[in-house]
């Protein structure tokens, strides 16, 4: 059984603006530098897949992430809690071995504090965490990964 990789994602600074959708607010200029930085040091993973909420500023944080690996609009991971993330990566193709989760707060926070039984300092827009599972997706749950590096902005 090889070493499965997450890699949880906040989407990066996004704005407000008045009359806009929260599913439909954009990345902010320093959002949008955060998230491409983010992607340099994500790469040298080399993910098979990105999991990707269908809010504007996480599709903009998942291109910018300038990952060459397929995109997967989930809709469950909009407004997640963590059993609903655990779901998600329960559903995931057991032949990859690296996916990238990029999502919202605080479910993708405590999905990290859940998996890893760390307790994270914040983990701001634009923030990251390598995560290693010695199990399969399909029995992903809390407890089962290690906290290799966290990162944010």
């Amino acid at each position: 059984m090889s070493v499965r990789t997450l890699v949880v994602v906040r989407h990066a600074k996004a704005g407000h603006a008045p009359g806009l959708r929260d599913s439909e607010r954009p990345l902010t200029s320093g959002g949008e530098r955060d998230a491409t930085a983010a992607g340099e040091e994500i790469r040298p993973l080399s993910p098979g897949l990105v999991l990707c909420s269908p809010s504007v500023r996480t599709r903009r944080t998942a291109e910018l992430l300038g990952l060459d690996a397929p995109v997967e609009i989930e809709r469950d991971i909009y407004e997640a809690y963590p059993d609903d993330l655990f779901g998600v990566l329960r559903r995931t193709d057991g032949e990859i071995t690296s996916v990238v989760l990029v999502g919202h707060n605080p479910g993708v926070h405590e999905l990290v504090a859940a998996l890893t039984d760390t307790r994270l300092d914040g983990f701001p827009p634009g923030a990251y965490a390598v995560i290693e599972l010695d199990v399969p997706w399909e029995d992903a749950a809390p407890g089962t990964g290690r906290l290799v590096r966290a990162s944010h902005p």
